[in-house]
């Protein structure tokens, strides 16, 4: 099972909604679990949690990754972030019944090797999920999305336009990838930002999430 940081609601109370990040390549669950702190007063009421990739990766000090980059190919890509599905589709499960929610009730926030990991899982899952938030990434799978896709949650999709490891074109052809298989998506382009979050990203983020998160669930 994966593992890594939590930030309980800042309401004090049980959650009713949950965020789950998916960091980088290299990085680890204690990165991305600091935006929690810029969305805990849009999202009082949820639970952000910030598992560590499956993988130690090489070279990096307290490192994980989702998998290895011995290939950079599309094929390589799409092999690559199968890999660790299962894993993390068994840790959303664990963890949404843990709490008591459902997937209308949770996001992934993903950024770079996350964001394809999020793209990649959340359009499987059987449930939709109220939303995912993707930060400096691409769609990993877009042939094998348009066949496989099985539920359609909405997508913001968030790139510098400086982007030095992936480059902001990628933008372009995720939003593409995933709208060609029945997606609503939308992009925000931040100029002069690289591989990374700006304040814009993190405001966009935070409305979009207590938008999809705070909303009413039909049948409710």
């Amino acid at each position: 099972m994966l593992e890594g940081p939590m930030r309980l609601p800042a309401s004090g109370g049980a959650p009713q909604s949950m965020v789950i990040f998916l960091h980088g390549y290299g990085s680890n669950g204690d990165d991305l679990i600091g935006l929690a702190e810029y969305w805990r007063g849009a999202l009082p009421d949820t639970v952000f949690l910030s598992p560590n990739a499956p993988e130690i990766c090489p070279g990096a000090p307290d490192g994980y990754q989702w998998w290895g980059l011995s290939n950079l190919t599309p094929g390589g890509r799409a092999a690559g972030v199968r890999k660790p599905a299962a894993g993390l589709n068994a840790f959303i499960d664990a963890k949404l019944a843990e709490f008591g929610l459902d997937e209308a009730r949770l996001a992934l926030v993903g950024f770079s090797q996350g964001t394809m990991m999020a793209l990649h899982v959340g359009p499987r899952r059987a449930q939709a999920l109220a939303g995912i938030v993707g930060f400096s990434g691409m769609l990993a799978d877009p042939d094998e999305l348009t066949v496989e896709v099985v539920t359609r949650p909405p997508v913001l999709l968030i790139h510098g336009d400086a982007d030095e490891v992936l480059p902001v074109a990628s933008l372009a052809r995720a939003k593409q990838g995933l709208e060609a298989a029945g997606l609503d998506v939308v992009t925000h382009v931040s100029p002069r930002l690289g591989h990374s979050i700006d304040e814009m990203g993190l405001r966009l983020g935070a409305t979009f999430l207590a938008h999809r998160l705070t909303r009413p669930v039909a049948g409710t």
